[in-house]
């Protein structure tokens, strides 16, 4: 059953159906599935498949918005039951979409991924600048940054928004994560991420080893 129902979650999400989506996820939180793995199984995989729809070209700009409206309406439903009363907060994690780029689909499941796991997040949503990121560190103390983009015309922003940390002397207080079509891990290394996600799911993985290991 529980395997059925996922399977529906990340077909419905690859098929572009909206209706699909909820419908599944409403059967995923009346069956009792865990909603972070409705998230991390379902969710992120649909995602990273209808991602792959659209390099090879069989999908389209149009395409990638319908399927982020999609998970977006399925997220209202699985988010009241991505958190767990009394958990302890392993760290915060400020995240944002840099300067210029408007898109939100993986920082948003990310977010709430990270959520999900046990991570205070505070999201500055999209087309956020290099200063606004500065601001965040500086009034939340996070301990970790993530920053996404989708375009190779955006992503050059990630760099300014390290720039901006090491001249507040703000850079050696947080790990750096990012991520994103056009990004890389060769990238996270030439200016000066402390790593680079594939995806959600490695994202999450990625931070809660570096706040595990720093105990």
């Amino acid at each position: 059953m529980e395997r059925e129902i996922l399977e529906e979650l990340r077909e419905a999400i690859v098929n572009l159906d909206v209706e699909g989506v909820k419908k599944a996820c409403k059967e995923a939180v009346d069956a009792g599935i865990p909603a972070y793995k409705c998230v991390s199984e379902a969710v992120a995989k649909g995602l990273e498949m209808v991602g792959e729809k659209y390099e090879r070209g069989e999908y389209f700009l149009a395409d990638l918005v319908v399927a982020g409206e999609a998970v977006k309406e399925g997220m209202k439903i699985l988010e009241p039951y991505m958190k767990t009363s009394g958990v302890e907060v392993l760290g915060k994690v400020v995240i944002g979409t840099v300067r210029g780029d408007m898109h939100d689909i993986g920082k948003n499941i990310a977010a709430t991924m990270l959520g999900g796991a046990g991570f205070e997040v505070i999201d500055l949503g999209v087309d956020v600048s290099p200063e606004a990121f500065v601001e965040a560190v500086r009034k939340y103390r996070p301990h970790i940054v993530g920053m996404s983009a989708l375009f190779t015309t955006t992503m050059i922003e990630m760099e300014k928004v390290i720039k901006a940390l090491e001249d507040a002397g703000l850079r050696n207080k947080v790990k750096v994560i990012i991520g994103g079509a056009p990004v890389s891990r060769e990238y996270a290394e030439k200016i000066g991420a402390d790593a680079y996600a594939r995806d959600a799911v490695e994202g999450v993985s990625i931070c809660k080893s570096w706040i595990l290991e720093g105990r």
